[in-house]
């Protein structure tokens, strides 16, 4: 059977640099706060009325097919992952094929709702489709315009310093080759802690888990049940997280799964060349790899420089680590992630 590698990589940041001094004009947090609970010292902002999740995913997109060597029309399938659509529906699956100027292609798009966890989620569907050879070149893609959507007050500093803007793309190819390719992926998700990382208004949720009380619905069938008044005079258009909570299970879920697909292939942590994690915080990544026992050279981080961009921040790093010749031919590389659902996972491959 064919295994599936990733032909080409590129990536795309807005020339925006947002410092934590900057945020220190808006809220009450200091860059000191920021730096020592995340690690971040610095986020991208897109620019507002000219740039989109779906804009920056096709620049990324344009370098990571170029990066492989294909024509843009060569792409048979895409796959788009992110928490921040440019619309509510449709997806930004076909809106990218129509900024790539290929929708008369008519290839099919599919969006990957899973958040931290998209990329990878949607790097384990594209390696099925791959390896059973329904198509030879998709293009996956990971991109966040989170800024858009973040509430700039002390009342929302807990989660607004996190996130930044970006995104990262490959395309995907298969290959007969021995020592390349995805060799094992894993997935996982645990409903029971939905609410506990989420952005829940507006949504069509109605009178679910308490909605009714806690959004001022009345018993009216014709109430506007999408976006209410107390949703925006009580600010709950914006994204919650309980950080501490989220900690907890991340560095549990983050080295098992690591662990999970290490084991499945035969190797263990020592093995490894290098370790892209999902950029949600420096200090899960830095406990990551206490647990598993990882040098500096077999981790790669750079949410110091672009803060959390959730579905973007894996395909980034990896881009980065690849040009910066951290990443290499033969590789032992493994990609993991943990997220809002919560869900997790991990894909280990030979690049």
């Amino acid at each position: 059977m064919k295994k599936t590698k990733i032909a080409g990589i590129g990536h795309y940041l807005p020339e925006r640099v947002v410092s934590n001094k900057e945020l220190e004009s808006l809220m009450d947090t200091t860059d000191e706060w920021i730096t020592e609970r995340t690690g971040i010292r610095e986020r991208r902002f897109g620019e507002r009325h000219k740039e989109t999740t779906t804009t920056m995913g096709a620049r990324a997109a344009e370098k990571a097919i170029a990066d492989a060597g294909i024509q843009k029309e060569e792409v048979d399938f895409i796959i788009f992952a992110t928490l921040s659509p440019d619309y509510f529906f449709p997806g930004c699956g076909v809106l990218v094929q129509r900024e790539l100027g290929i929708s008369d292609t008519e290839v099919g798009a599919l969006d990957i709702r899973n958040q931290c966890s998209g990329f990878v989620y949607g790097l384990s569907v594209a390696d099925q489709y791959i390896k059973t050879g329904v198509y030879k070149n998709i293009l996956l893609i990971g991109a966040e315009m989170h800024s858009m959507g973040l509430d700039f007050t002390t009342r929302g500093r807990n989660v607004s310093v996190i996130f930044g803007d970006g995104a990262g793309a490959v395309i995907l190819q298969p290959t007969e080759a021995e020592d390349q390719g995805v060799l094992t992926s894993h997935l996982h998700s645990d409903g029971r802690h939905a609410e506990e990382l989420a952005f829940l208004s507006p949504g069509c949720h109605g009178g679910y888990h308490g909605a009714k009380e806690l959004y001022g619905f009345s018993d009216s069938t014709f109430d506007t049940v999408f976006v209410t008044q107390k949703m925006l005079d009580d600010a709950l258009i914006y994204p919650h997280m309980n950080g501490k909570y989220v900690f907890k299970f991340a560095v549990q879920k983050f080295p098992a799964v690591i662990m999970e697909a290490l084991g499945t292939a035969g190797f263990q942590p020592s093995d490894l060349d290098m370790l892209i994690p999902h950029q949600a915080n420096l200090r899960i990544s830095q406990f990551v790899q206490k647990v598993l026992k990882l040098t500096d050279d077999q981790v790669f981080n750079n949410i110091q420089r672009y803060g959390n961009t959730t579905a973007a921040s894996i395909p980034i790093a990896l881009s980065e680590a690849r040009d910066e010749g951290r990443v290499k031919r033969g590789d032992l590389v493994c990609l993991a992630a943990f997220g809002s659902g919560f869900t997790w996972g991990a894909s280990l491959l030979r690049w």
